[in-house]
């Protein structure tokens, strides 16, 4: 018997040297980060991130790439992180998964990066643990292009 394990894509969709981050209604104030959600039965990675980008935000996604894991215990998730190319830029939040969602540029998300700690920090990524902000630091760094 294998435990159940449950994947989930997280990507940062990625247009004209930005990047998408949402902010769903549980996160705290001012946190921002990747998009993710589960992969439906019979879907292909490539597949689950373009809809779940498209049902969250509105914006379509060309090309993905995969760029790293992570297993995630709550509740029993492999996070699947990738990068996708924004074919779309007007977003059209859904309400329900994301309170808001914008697009950042690299100073931006540089500047929330440094400030993932610091709770009074108007703006911020998760902490660096999570893979949302090592896909945001590795498309900073250069290591996350399409």
């Amino acid at each position: 018997h294998f435990p159940r394990t449950d994947p989930v894509v997280i990507m940062l969709v990625i247009r004209d040297g930005r990047c998408l981050l949402g902010r769903q209604p549980r996160f705290p104030s001012g946190v921002f980060s990747a998009l993710a959600g589960f992969v439906e039965p019979g879907e292909s990675i490539e597949d689950a991130v373009r809809r779940e980008i498209d049902e969250e935000a509105g914006i379509a996604v060309g090309k993905v790439r995969y760029i790293a894991s992570q297993p995630w215990p709550y509740p029993s998730s492999l996070m699947i992180g990738c990068v996708g190319e924004g074919l779309s830029e007007e977003i059209e939040v859904d309400g329900e998964e994301l309170d808001e969602a914008r697009w950042f540029s690299r100073d931006e998300v540089a500047a929330m990066i440094a400030a993932s700690e610091d709770m009074q920090a108007p703006l911020r990524m998760p902490p660096a643990l999570s893979l949302a902000h090592q896909l945001a630091r590795r498309w900073l760094d250069g290591e996350a292009e399409l």
